[in-house]
């Protein structure tokens, strides 16, 4: 099946590295300035009005920031 892809200007994200012994989550967070990217479809795990939950590597989750509305994502999204 051939990749679907969306593409997206994202910026400043979240990395979710699991959780610790007491089961908070480990968060790392980046601050990067808005660019433009392909994002496969099949890596997204939600949308929020202001966040793309995406999977990462090792098992892991990204929160990325993204600059179009909310409507122009699922819009996108229908169309795949």
């Amino acid at each position: 099946m051939k990749n679907k892809f969306i593409e997206l200007s994202l910026g400043n994200h979240t990395i979710s590295h699991g959780y610790d012994a007491d089961n908070k989550e480990i968060l790392e967070e980046i601050e990067l300035p808005f660019s433009r990217k392909l994002v496969a479809v099949s890596r997204i795990k939600s949308v929020s009005e202001k966040y793309i939950l995406l999977d990462y590597l090792d098992g892991r989750c990204v929160y990325w920031e993204y600059e179009e509305s909310y409507k122009a994502v699922k819009k996108a999204l229908k169309k795949k």
